[in-house]
């Protein structure tokens, strides 16, 4: 008969439909499978900062997880409260952004002021740095205290944080993925050691850390700001170690299944150019709008390294494995990363670490125009 003909027909199409659906969810699922799985842990709280965050988060290789912030650079509640602005400013509103320590484990203000009148005054300290030098050109946020947070010219967020702190939020994807998950830290280690306390098995379901910090082959005669100076002479005192220095001995005596520390000399004499940031303005993206809006030509490229070598390892020109820990006794090295060659290291539960001196630069500056473009 015609009508049953016709069922036939529609119930052809409707398996075949439900076939080609079901291959687009399976393509889909594999090509998310696929990517790498990535958490920025971050204390960045101005435009600038938010520059490695926008690498990842645009990579196609990348599934971004989340971003974990920590104070550092700025205070917990301003950075957590910019992250979610950018976010919605980039249309990215998915990923989440979980709110975690707004002061170091022992480190404070106090104990820095009194350390700077025993030992001498460090030129920065991140949310403590009550006035920005004069002769600096970056352009800073205002002091304030821990629990304020500005008025911001783009207006504040919408989109609220995680419901939970950063550390429970680190642990519970790790349980979820475990041993597939790279951390990116870009600043103080304090969540990390707080979800190693928490969970000690937390470090060994991550696939691998990398941080950022230590100058190594600074060259004392080249000319020097206020900020990199500092660096000069004592280049193992840098900021992401000294502002909390028990959360990084925590970190580096932690079983993770690989350390990475991409040294700051990798990005010294590297700067974003207003030429790098006119080829990011001419594409219009939501993304490259942002950055047109919030960068500072002559940024140096600290964390945006930090990411290319994530995207790109082969970008590494000169690399060395040694063990590392941090100096936590309260004197002038409080916060100093020491280091040992294998074989050498006192073996009190100190990492060995891979140390990133030099990359190819031409490849980061291209990686930055291309990723931050899209």
């Amino acid at each position: 008969m015609v009508y049953q003909s016709s069922y036939k027909q529609i119930l052809n199409t409707a398996f075949i439909l439900v076939g080609l659906l079901s291959g687009v969810a399976i393509t889909s699922g594999t090509a998310l499978a696929n990517k790498a799985k990535v958490i920025v842990d971050q204390d960045a709280f101005e435009g600038p900062g938010f520059q490695p965050i926008l690498m990842i988060m645009n990579s196609p290789e990348v599934e971004l997880l989340g971003i974990t912030i920590v104070s550092g650079d700025g205070w917990q509640a301003e950075e957590t409260s910019r992250t979610l602005r950018m976010l919605e400013l980039v249309e990215r509103t998915e990923i989440p952004v979980a709110a975690g320590a707004t002061y170091p484990l022992i480190n404070n203000k106090k104990m820095a002021i009194r350390r700077d009148a025993l030992y001498g005054k460090p030129g920065y300290k991140g949310a403590w740095t009550e006035k920005w030098p004069a002769n600096d050109h970056m352009v800073r946020a205002d002091f304030h205290e821990a629990d304020v947070i500005p008025d911001f010219p783009e207006g504040a967020p919408k989109l609220k944080p995680y419901s939970s702190h950063a550390a429970q939020f680190l642990i519970e994807q790790t349980r979820l993925y475990p041993g597939e998950i790279t951390i990116i830290s870009m600043g103080p280690l304090t969540n990390l050691a707080l979800a190693q306390r928490l969970d000690p098995s937390f470090a060994s379901r991550v696939k691998e850390v990398i941080m950022l910090g230590g100058y190594f082959n600074l060259d004392l005669s080249a000319e020097h700001g206020v900020f990199t100076s500092q660096v000069a002479y004592a280049p193992r005192t840098t900021f992401n170690q000294a502002w909390d220095p028990e959360a990084a001995w925590i970190v580096h005596h932690s079983p993770w299944q690989k350390l990475t520390l991409v040294s700051d000399d990798t990005s010294v004499g590297l700067f974003s150019s207003p030429e790098m940031l006119e080829t990011i303005k001419s594409s219009k993206t939501p993304v490259a709008n942002y950055v047109t809006r919030f960068a500072q030509p002559g940024f140096q490229l600290w964390d945006e390294v930090e990411s290319a070598i994530f995207l790109e390892p082969d970008i590494i020109s000169v690399t060395a494995k040694m063990y590392i820990s941090i100096d936590i006794n309260q004197g002038p090295n409080y916060g100093s990363i020491i280091t040992w060659p294998e074989g050498r290291n006192p073996e009190l539960g100190e990492q060995l670490v891979n140390v990133v001196f030099e990359v190819d630069r031409e490849k980061v500056t291209n990686m930055f125009v291309d990723l931050l473009s899209k």
